[in-house]
């Protein structure tokens, strides 16, 4: 037989343009302890109630069905996810699912210092934690919170505990251009640095990108010639450059420089339980109704693989259109 696992072909799921999807967001919470501007108002949004979010009971059946499909690793969302009262232990159930080999989580870092032991604990393989500028200023200014140094505290607790640690880092025009240097000398600490571009979600559309080229060109003129980095590091679509003069890698997320939909592998799942195939359309399939009418495991397996099947090629963000094109904020949708 050539070597082939027959089971685990069996478990791939493969979508209408022949992509293996086995990587799934899980948002759980719209809710969140900062108002980053190009993420949700100044003001707020208006939440909703807590019974119409997903509870976790839910979401583990819903990843328990993901996984038998072929889903394999799994990221923690909000909204801010450190918010909702005992997700250490979402993170264990999770982390218990045959066939889940990972689960990270993605945060803002306001509340991490304290909660990297339990967190640990539970198993999380990694985190990723945002961090647009080290300017106390600029920082109170973009997310309306002076709170740079409890996510610095968080930074160095989970890198320190062991736990595989990302920055994230939003390049934003005539914003923090003259910082991703400074957070790209992250690396020297054990920790990964990944600059994403900015998409024009809700409140994004306000704001400029700064091209991954020029933000590639910015450390090159500091750190020397980037150098591509085959070694795999991680779930996403990232491609990473090592410097001279920097000891760990960088990598760049260039969703708008160079679309990567033809080799995407991921779905998302909303607090509210819409799975969204494609973070640019508001199409998808609600799960919540089928989850609160006591859907068999196998039924909503079904369920999902027909609207995973049905994911759009790809995004359409340099289109200017409106049809079928979420207008929700990215609190809302799931980081």
């Amino acid at each position: 037989m050539l070597g082939i696992d027959l089971d685990r072909l069996e478990q791939l799921m493969i979508d209408q343009y022949g992509r293996n999807i086995d990587y799934m967001r899980i948002s759980v919470t719209d809710r969140c302890n900062l108002r980053c501007r190009y993420c949700m108002p100044a003001k707020g949004i208006e939440c909703v109630n807590h019974e119409d979010i997903l509870t976790y009971e839910e979401i583990v059946m819903t990843a328990k069905a993901a996984a038998k499909l072929g889903i394999r690793k799994i990221k923690i969302t909000g909204g801010e996810p450190l918010v909702r009262k005992g997700i250490a232990g979402l993170v264990g159930m999770l982390k218990n699912i045959p066939g889940i080999q990972e689960v990270t989580m993605t945060t803002n870092g306001v509340l991490l210092k304290d909660m990297v032991t339990d967190l640990q604990k539970a198993g999380l393989d990694g985190i990723n934690i945002s961090l647009d500028t080290t300017n106390r200023e600029k920082f109170k200014k973009l997310t309306g919170f002076d709170k740079l140094e409890e996510v610095q505290q968080g930074i160095t607790e989970a890198a320190g505990a062991g736990i595989k640690t990302k920055l994230n880092c939003v390049p934003i025009k005539d914003f923090n251009e003259e910082e991703l240097t400074v957070i790209a000398a992250y690396t020297n600490n054990n920790i990964e640095v990944r600059f994403i571009e900015l998409m024009p979600i809700g409140l994004g559309r306000q704001f400029k990108l700064i091209p991954y080229g020029n933000v590639k060109e910015k450390l090159e003129a500091v750190y020397g010639t980037g150098r591509p980095d085959r070694e795999k590091h991680g779930n996403g679509p990232a491609v990473y450059y090592r410097f001279n003069r920097l000891k760990g890698s960088v990598g760049f997320i260039a969703a708008m420089s160079n679309e990567f939909c033809g080799s995407c592998s991921r779905i998302r799942l909303t607090a509210q339980g819409d799975l969204k195939l494609c973070l640019h359309y508001k199409e998808g399939i609600s799960l919540k109704p089928y989850l609160r009418n006591q859907i068999t495991g196998e039924k909503l397996k079904n369920l999902m693989e027909e609207a995973i099947y049905q994911k759009p090629a790809h995004h359409c963000f340099h289109v200017n259109t409106n049809e079928n094109v979420e207008q929700r904020n990215m609190v809302q949708i799931g980081g």
